[in-house]
């Protein structure tokens, strides 16, 4: 009866956080494509009233004028609409399945028995739990310093995109270094979800609390609140289809569990920060096609480099394993009725697992992780 109550609260969980995210991006990216697509107003008392840009829609059988202040209308109304609950419940969410899932049973989950480094590789289950809180934290702290201190006025975005893209890349790698397949991808999204959260608890919201504020006590707003909101804004809406993918992930071994996962991600990341910008600026009217063709490429380079090596025999005659024979044994494994939002942990094929050499000739997989797994080797 425990176990079922447990996995009915996982389905009740993993369900309340897949809404929460579709509302929560959605809502972004309708933003950001209304931001882009404003136009300046037509009517010159709406450019007398101080209105920045415009946008006429139709939908749902309406017509809808939305419309956008250059720093503040004349009065506000008292039913203002706030957008953050969709945010909290989210990472609230997502959190709660990582410590349902992983950080209960850290040793199976988050562990990586197999990492080149020792101290990753023989980490006690509390110690990876220590690890992961702190993996998260670090992320949030370094990009927000990255943002603190290279573009604090919003006048050097461009220096900060490329430095956050590069704290991408060693998030990547440290986390395929430290923690087991699955779970680095997972923590590699966790840590840009963490970022999206954040700006808007830490950033957005304060900032726009202030200017209401500031707007009820007859007092002219700080531009730079505004500033720093689209900043932050900004930056959520290229990490949504990178985190998206990560969370997906977990549906499909050959990212997770290859030799050289830390590169997948990054292309991936990438890739989709790159199809996310052509679509930020088709809302502005520029249509630029090399956007989601770089991002194909990208991807294709990923497909390339997660691609199964055929067995071929090595110089002393010896049997090597194929990608896809490691793919075989993960198959064969059955998988926890546990799984994590986007699908969660099993056990991880062995990609990186040793081989010993059988007196009959043949190869077999160590069977540190599957007792009784076998796999095709070749001879």
């Amino acid at each position: 009866m425990e176990a079922y109550l447990l996995d009915f609260g996982n389905m009740l969980l993993r369900w309340l956080h897949v809404i929460a995210a579709i509302a929560w991006i959605g809502e972004s990216i309708y933003f950001v494509m209304l931001d882009n697509g404003l136009r300046t107003p037509k009517a010159a008392e709406d450019r007398d009233k101080g209105v920045f840009g415009e946008m006429w829609a139709v939908h749902g059988g309406g017509f809808y004028h939305n419309q956008k202040y250059a720093s503040a209308p004349a009065k506000l109304p008292e039913d203002l609409h706030w957008s953050f609950w969709k945010a909290y419940t989210t990472w609230l969410s997502g959190f709660g399945l990582f410590l349902l899932l992983y950080m209960s049973k850290p040793d199976f989950y988050l562990i990586n028995h197999s990492s080149d480094w020792a101290w990753a590789a023989n980490l006690a289950g509390w110690q990876a739990n220590l690890v992961a809180l702190a993996f998260l934290l670090g992320g949030w702290v370094v990009y927000n310093e990255l943002c603190k201190r290279i573009s604090p006025n919003m006048t050097r975005d461009g220096i900060l995109s490329l430095a956050v893209a590069v704290m991408m890349i060693v998030v990547a790698y440290l986390s395929t270094h430290i923690f087991s397949g699955r779970a680095a991808f997972l923590l590699t999204g966790a840590v840009m979800a963490t970022a999206m959260s954040a700006n808007v608890f830490f950033w957005i919201i304060p900032g726009q609390r202030r200017m209401v504020k500031a707007m009820k006590a007859g007092e002219t707003p700080d531009p730079l609140d505004g500033k720093r909101g689209k900043q932050r804004s900004v930056h959520n809406t290229y990490f949504t289809l990178p985190v998206v993918f990560l969370m997906l992930s977990n549906h499909y071994s050959f990212t997770y569990s290859h030799p050289n996962a830390w590169v997948i991600m990054v292309l991936f990341i990438f890739a989709g920060a790159l199809i996310r910008q052509f679509f930020v600026l088709m809302h502005s009217g520029q249509i630029k096609p090399a956007y989601p063709v770089a991002g194909a490429a990208l991807i294709l380079l990923a497909v390339w480099v997660a691609m199964p090596v055929s067995s071929t025999p090595s110089a002393d005659g010896e049997g090597v394993a194929s990608a896809e024979d490691s793919r075989d044994t993960a198959s064969a494994t059955p998988q926890a009725s546990d799984d994590v939002a986007a699908g969660g942990p099993h056990r991880r094929p062995a990609w990186r697992s040793t081989t010993r050499r059988r007196s009959s000739g043949r190869w077999s997989r160590s069977s540190r992780w599957w007792p009784a797994a076998t796999c095709r080797w070749a001879t």
